[in-house]
This record gives structure tokens, sequence and C-alpha cells, in this order.
């Protein structure tokens, strides 16, 4: 099989190599499409602690199970399947309470264990085990189901945020985050929905989303529109889908009293900390969260979203690529040319 392997900063190589063995208590895919993330391009660019070179990286995976191992129960050949990144450890506190995201002790796929930029893959028997894989229904998209891991990020993300019948929703970032957070807020019964970018040409991809105000907050400026677009209130919901500390401390400005803010994105490790008027908070009564990938009951409702049509997932799906332009792909998401960049293995 051909398989990508991280090599180091900005070193990858296609290598033909064997599909993997297959023993007890783990599961072979055939892996149809894996999309790629900010992460996979911070991985490639910078490495990451939890990659050891050489590496197969990847984790926006949707593959068909090809081959089980013995002892292997719940799961067949022929089954489509997305895979649920982090695996953990079964016994925490956070474990036990179906956060796996929170596992002190997790590892994942595409990092510490072989991931999706690949033609084959081996899930693990300790993932096996603690239910790594999501079976899908038979006709399922799996080029659009390589969506279903981003999205349960976000799934994640606005579980904090109880949003409200006719709420007004603001999206600074308008990646494919971004445009996941617009869909899903429109699902959750949001009022209008405001998404913000400083990029004109993201924001120009993002109208795929239909939100009602594109902002270009390079050109003017966001927390004075915002507060001519609410009646002077602010936004009863504010999402920082962008690793940005200034849009972090904006998103105090211009949120509206017992409103909710979303700290999405991580801010780069030399440079973590924002100022923080905890003023606002105390007097408006305003919650500030965080969140942190996602765990498996959020991979199944991300599923059943794309699957049933309510957030359309597909057609956020600018570039679809071979195997050998993985690179290429991954340049493309860097430039911000891409909304979201898929890996098909149907195009090796």
């Amino acid at each position: 099989m051909k398989a990508a392997f991280f090599l180091g900063p900005e070193k990858m190589e296609i290598r033909e190599v064997e599909v993997p063995q297959v023993e007890e208590g783990e599961v072979l895919l055939r892996v149809a499409a894996c999309a790629i993330c900010g992460t996979d391009v911070r991985i490639f660019h910078h490495g990451h602690s939890h990659v050891q070179p050489p590496q197969t990286t990847g984790h926006e995976i949707a593959g068909e199970i090809v081959e089980v191992g013995k002892g292997v129960e719940g799961y067949k050949v022929g089954d489509k399947v997305v895979v649920i990144t982090v695996i953990s450890c079964g016994r925490c506190r956070y474990c036990r309470r179906g956060l796996q995201n929170l596992c002190p002790e997790q590892k994942y796929i595409g990092y510490d264990y072989p991931g999706g930029f690949a033609e084959f893959l081996k899930i693990p028997r300790e993932g096996v085990e603690r239910g790594n894989l999501l079976v899908l229904p038979p006709d399922a998209d799996l080029l659009e189901a390589s969506l279903v891991e981003p999205l349960s990020c976000v799934v994640n993300g606005q579980s904090y945020l109880n949003i409200g019948f006719g709420e007004n929703v603001l999206v600074i970032g308008a990646g494919p985050i971004g445009c996941m957070h617009v869909e899903l807020a429109r699902n959750r019964g949001a009022g209008k929905i405001f998404l913000a970018d400083i990029s004109q040409e993201r924001l120009k991809l993002a109208q795929v989303v239909e939100a009602d105000e594109y902002i270009n907050s390079q050109e003017e400026n966001l927390t004075q529109r915002i507060l001519e677009l609410t009646d002077n209130l602010g936004a009863d919901v504010i999402i920082v889908a962008a690793s940005s500390g200034s849009a972090q401390e904006e998103a105090l400005e211009m949120v509206a009293p017992q409103g909710r803010i979303s700290f999405f994105g991580g801010l780069p490790r030399e440079n973590p900390t924002i100022k923080f008027d905890s003023n606002v908070v105390h007097y408006k009564e305003v919650g500030v969260f965080g969140v942190f990938a996602s765990h498996a009951s959020q991979y199944e409702e991300a599923a059943k979203l794309i699957y049933s049509g309510r957030v359309r997932a597909k057609r956020l799906i600018t570039h679809v690529l071979s195997l050998e332009e993985v690179v290429k792909g991954i340049d493309l998401v860097r430039q911000g040319i891409a909304l979201k960049a898929v890996v098909s293995m149907e195009n090796n």
C-alpha cells in the first residue's frame, strides 16, 4: 500500500509499505477519505510532541472495514466507519463520565498511532475495545463523512453555549470550523448569525453557509459593527474560531449581558495570555468557555447531522486531492485557498 510519512518539519514522503497485519482484537480499514485540518498543517511545519517521525499523520478519517481480527465483536467486514481520534484509558474519572477528550492518559490516532494519510489503516486493539469506530449507515457518503471529526468538535463547543431561539450569534474565523459553527448555530435556533474574518478570500469561500452578515474586520471596526447590528446590546453568543488573542479580547467588548463566549481556537504556546477584563464577566453575568476536541457521543451527533443533511458538510469541501498531493493540500489549507481539503484514496 501507499502511505505518507511525516519525517520531520516540512518533510513528507510517500512510501510503498506492506499492508498492516491484523492480530487478535484489531480491525483493518481501507481508508476512503482523510480531511486535512489546521493541526495537520502545524504538524507538517513544526512537528508535535505526540508525533515521532517517521509517522503517518491524518486524523479526520472515514473508511470501510476490510478485515476483523479474532475476538472482535460489533464490527464486520463491509461496515462504513468514522474513526474516533482519541484513545483514552477507559478508567479515569473523565472516561467514566464519557469525557474521553479530557483523559490525562489519552493517545491519538494520527499522532501516537498511524493515521489516515494511507490506503489502509489498522485500528489497535485498545481502540477497538474502547469504541473508536463509529459505524455509519450503508449508504453514507465517505468523502463527506471525513468531516464528522471536526463537526464533533463544533458540537462539543456549542454544548456549553445553550444557543436560544432567536439569539444573535457572532462567529470569528471563517475557516471550515467557523462555517460549521454557523451551520450548527442555525440548527440550534439562532436568530441572526454574523461571520467575521480578516481575509476577504475566506469570507468569499464562506458564502456557502449563508450567514446573515459577513464582516471583514480588517476593513471595518468589528465591535462597532456588531453593536450597530444588535441595537447596541452586543452578540448573545460569540465563538472565537481563530487562534487570535486579540479576537478573544475583543469578544469581551461586544458580548451582550448574560452572553456566552467560546474560546474555540487555542493560542500559540509562546504567547498564550490575553488581557482579560473580568469586570465584563462580573457585571454583565457573562460565561466564558474553553473547548478541546470531542468525545464519542458527539461524533455520533455529528454523523447524524451530516447524514440527515442538517449540516451540509459536502459544500465545505473545496479541494479533493490524491495521496500524492497531501503536501499540496496542506499548503492550500495554510494559505487559506482551500476551505476544506480532503485526501481521497479514490483519487490515487
